[in-house]
Formats: C-alpha cells, sequence, structure tokens
C-alpha cells in the first residue's frame, strides 16, 4: 500500500507502529483498496503505511492515538464475527473521538462491554456515544422517550432491539404506530381504501423493518398478527400487552393522543416514543405537541428513560453531509 504522505506538520509529529496476529483478518480490515485506510487518514488527517501485518500509523499524537484506537476497535470487532463496511469505520471514529469510548473495547482489555443488537438479517452496533446510551436503556427501562433529528436512529435501533426481543420471545407482539398527519393532501382524496391511504405514512417503520427480518418473515408475522404496523388512532381503546410497542414521529401527536397511547401501556411490554420537539406539522407547532406535554410531565418518573440526539448525531453518508454543508452555507 503506498499513498502520497500527510504533509508534514512541524513539531509534535509522532509515529506509531501495530502488529497484527492474525493476516488473513488484515483484507478485511483494510477494505477493498483499501478504503478503511484511506476513510481514516483522510477523517483523522494521519498518513498509515501497511507492509505484511504491520500498520505505520505517522502524524500528531492526538492524530495517532486516535487512529490506533479506531484500527484495534475494527479489528477486536472483525474477531467477534462484525463485517467492518464504510457505516463500522465511521462508528468507531465517532466513538473514538470522545472523552470515554462507550461501547468499545480496546486492545488492552479497558472500556465497557461492547453494545450491539442482533436481528436475523443483520447486527446494529452503535455509532454515536448517544446512540450506544439509547441501546442500553432499550434494555433496562420500560418506557424510552428517544428525542432528536431525523437521522440519529431512534426509530430504526427501537425498531431492531424490538425486533430482537420478538426472535427470542421475551415479547409477542411487536406494535409499531404513527400519526397519520397529513402534509399538503388530504387523506380522503387519496385513492384505495384506509389501509392504503395510510400506509405511505408508515413506510418508514416498513422499512426497518424489512433491514432487520427476511421479507418473507415480515410478511408472515404481520398476517398471523405477531406484527402490526398502525396509525395511532386504531390504538384507541386496547391494552397493549406482552408487546413492544413503538410510536414514530410521537412530535405529531396532540396531547390527548398521546396521553391515550401512554395509557394503553400493559404488563409485560416495553414502550418506545419517538420524535424531533423541533419539528412538528400539526397546528400549534411545540406548543400543541403531546411529545413536548409527555416529556414535560413525565421526565423523572420512576421506569422512564429519556434518550437525547443531536445533529452530531446524524448517520449520513459522507456525500449527504457535504450536500447538507452546502445548503447551509448559502
Amino acid at each position: 500500500m503506498s499513498r502520497k504522505p500527510v504533509p508534514a506538520q512541524h513539531g509534535d509529529r509522532s509515529r506509531v507502529e501495530l502488529t497484527f496476529d492474525k493476516p488473513q483478518a488484515l483484507a478485511q480490515l483494510f477494505g477493498q483498496y483499501d478504503r478503511n485506510l484511506v476513510a481514516l487518514e483522510n477523517r483523522l488527517g494521519v498518513y498509515i503505511t501497511a507492509r505484511g501485518n504491520r500498520v505505520g500509523l505517522e502524524g500528531t499524537a492526538e492524530q495517532v492515538a486516535l487512529a490506533r484506537d479506531v484500527l484495534n476497535d475494527l479489528y477486536i470487532r472483525l474477531g467477534r464475527g462484525e463485517e467492518v463496511d464504510a457505516g463500522l469505520v465511521d462508528a468507531s471514529i465517532a466513538m473514538a473521538d470522545q472523552p470515554v469510548l462507550d461501547g468499545i473495547i480496546r486492545a488492552d482489555g479497558g472500556g465497557q462491554p461492547p453494545v450491539m443488537i442482533r436481528t436475523r438479517k443483520k447486527t446494529i452496533v452503535p455509532r454515536t456515544p448517544a446512540q450506544a446510551h439509547y441501546m442500553r436503556v432499550l434494555t433496562a427501562n420500560d418506557m424510552i422517550f428517544a428525542l432528536g433529528p431525523a437521522g440519529t436512529g431512534k426509530t430504526y435501533i427501537a425498531v431492531a432491539q424490538a425486533v430482537a426481543q420478538l426472535i427470542t420471545g421475551s415479547v409477542q407482539r411487536l406494535i409499531l404506530s404513527r400519526p397519520a398527519v397529513e402534509a399538503g393532501e388530504k387523506l380522503g382524496f387519496l385513492p384505495g381504501d384506509m389501509k392504503e391511504k395510510v400506509d405511505p405514512y408508515l413506510r418508514p417503520l416498513y422499512d426497518a423493518l424489512h433491514d432487520c427480518l427476511p421479507a418473507e418473515q415480515v410478511e408472515r408475522r404481520i398476517a398471523s398478527g405477531e406484527i402490526e404496523v398502525a396509525p395511532i388512532a386504531f390504538m384507541r381503546g386496547r391494552t397493549l400487552a406482552d408487546a413492544f410497542v413503538i410510536l414514530d414521529e410521537a412530535q405529531n401527536t396532540t396531547p390527548a393522543q398521546m396521553k391515550m397511547f401512554l395509557t394503553r401501556f400493559g404488563q409485560n411490554s416495553r414502550m418506545v416514543i419517538c420524535g424531533d420537539p423541533n419539528q412538528v406539522d400539526i397546528p400549534g407547532g411545540i406548543a400543541g405537541s403531546g411529545l413536548a406535554d409527555a416529556v414535560g410531565r413525565l421526565e423523572g418518573l420512576e421506569g422512564i428513560a429519556m434518550a437525547r440526539f443531536t445533529a452530531g448525531d446524524v448517520v449520513r453518508h459522507p456525500i449527504v453531509g457535504r450536500i447538507v454543508e452546502a445548503y447551509e452555507g448559502g
């Protein structure tokens, strides 16, 4: 592997050499055409050389330390059977650039236990410290509010956790709900029966399901009633026991709808309420949002956890990030 060196900076240059004891794993660690190493160079500003089972890192002391932690983390993940792809590389870089590596096991044996969710199709690992915290509270609390902007993995991770619990039998049903907020078109003017009218609003939930389960299992479990995807209005009058219940786009509920939904909670159930408090599409805006109202009333109550995300937790393809920056730059 040979690439143009990173321009030298005077002063605090440092060089470290890593030795890996399983050369057969290095092709996956480096990626096709060394793309994982290139990503590390571009993101962390280091220069990397690889010869045999040895990898040299050159840069500032801080850059080299981060690159070393990321490479060691990815190598350990490979040993656990995880697939090292561009997303995991980005996740490891983001996680390493924190004061505490929450969810990462260091090569020296420190750090926290690994956090992951296993489903039939993939293993989901946290890509930011906020996601690691969220994945932990999902297993430890009965009701979780996930608050933050789109793209932070709030609903996706909740669906993955729900699928994992459905597979293991710790819950009997998976119920996914969303308010069918009209944006520009009235539902009555859309073609089809009620299911065909509301399904477009629920499409993101179906997409997350198909990412975690084979398509035939999704259809079979929906047909049997094990998985239900429905607008929030369909929850009225029910008690949801032995179920993992997810409410998406919760900022678009009214306080009355939110109260109705939360009081559906039944025995041996878990409920996750996902939403972005700053993106309210109902009359009255944030002041009329059932999500803001519920958080204000319930935060701090025993058994209820809050997981908050910021724009820094948005997991994007790098080109999307560049597009957003171009638009925000005017």
